[in-house]
């Protein structure tokens, strides 16, 4: 059996796209086939800078009279940006709607009947493939229902009106679902594997340091779109140097964190740090992607130093003594492919 939860997602950007140049002016952007999906399909994808650094890591869902695009509030910001500067609403019109709606994560056995009511609508949620979606009735309310993999169990995220998803929130909850709480739904993430712009990556890291190749939302066959240069040159003729990689511990791993190798050599630095109840300690890590899966590596926090500074001093001295750092005792890991 799963358990059941429910996991609020009302902070995620969201955004529509319409028009018949909707398709091709977002699949301009990211990295994924926008334009070969069909109504009721979905997928992940990303938005690149044009040096092949990550902006945004998005769900793209095709509902047949528009697009519906989610990312996380960090990166909300900079994506909204981008499809400012290079979408002409006259070909496609976009519009941010998160403040006016809702969506609700319901995992666990049963998520589909606790949704909808009847057996067809039943069998149909059931049936979704990935990231797969369609427009039904809950509760009285024409809402849209995906396929959710992000908190790795089985599940559906319900977009709608604001109040109509915190309508069925309230109804769930008073029905015995229980609200998964932050640190709940950061554990499934790192379990998953799925990386967190602003956490684990920023506009700094390469699409394929972020394993978003091995996530699915890269396409290596699609026509052009900002930052395929980079990527496509990584992808057929060379290499990132580095990698997202899952570490496992028996002991708490300390986001920030310094990684080395058996040789002693540093290899990275923890980004993400859980303790999951079903494993025990795991974090995402940066790794040198020399540091393969199945290696033995140590983590050392990097402690402030106390160094005590006479009444009085000058600027200079003080400063200097907060400045110390001195390594804590080593964590014991073993590093694992993120997915």
């Amino acid at each position: 059996m799963t358990a059941r939860f429910l996991a609020p997602r009302d902070d995620r950007m969201r955004m529509l796209f319409t028009g018949p140049q909707a398709k091709a002016a977002l699949g301009g952007l990211v990295t994924n086939d926008v334009v070969a999906l069909h109504p009721g399909q979905g997928q992940r994808a990303a938005a690149l800078t044009v040096k092949g650094r990550v902006i945004a890591v998005l769900r793209v869902f095709d509902r047949g009279d528009d697009l519906l695009v989610d990312t996380e509030a960090r990166a909300a910001e900079g994506f909204i940006g981008m499809i400012k500067k290079f979408v002409n609403p006259r070909l496609a019109k976009y519009t941010v709607v998160t403040a006016e709606t809702g969506c609700l994560g319901v995992h666990g056995d049963g998520a589909a009947a606790a949704i909808v009511s009847t057996p067809g609508d039943v069998a149909l949620l059931e049936a979704l493939p990935a990231h797969g979606g369609m427009t039904t009735s809950v509760d009285g309310t024409a809402m849209f229902v995906a396929r959710s993999l992000d908190q790795g169990a089985s599940g559906f995220d319900v977009f709608g009106p604001r109040d109509r998803v915190e309508a069925l929130r309230a109804r769930l909850s008073a029905a015995g679902w229980p609200v998964a709480s932050d640190t709940e739904l950061e554990m499934r993430r790192v379990e998953v594997g799925l990386p967190r712009w602003g956490v684990d990556m920023n506009d700094e890291t390469l699409a394929q340091e972020a394993a978003l190749d091995a996530l699915g939302a890269i396409s290596f066959s699609k026509g052009c779109y900002t930052g395929q240069e980079v990527v496509a040159r990584i992808h057929f003729r060379g290499h990132v140097n580095r990698l997202l990689r899952r570490l496992t511990s028996a002991t708490a791993l300390p986001v920030g964190g310094l990684v080395f190798d058996a040789l002693g050599a540093e290899v990275g630095d923890v980004r993400s740090s859980v303790h999951s109840t079903t494993r025990g300690p795991l974090a995402i890590a940066m790794l040198r992607r020399e540091v393969a899966p199945g290696a033995h590596v140590q983590v050392r926090a990097q402690v402030r130093a106390h160094v005590s500074v006479a009444h009085g001093a000058a600027p200079a001295d003080a400063a200097a003594a907060d400045a110390g750092t001195e390594a804590s005792a080593p964590v014991d890991a073993v590093v694992e492919a993120l997915a």
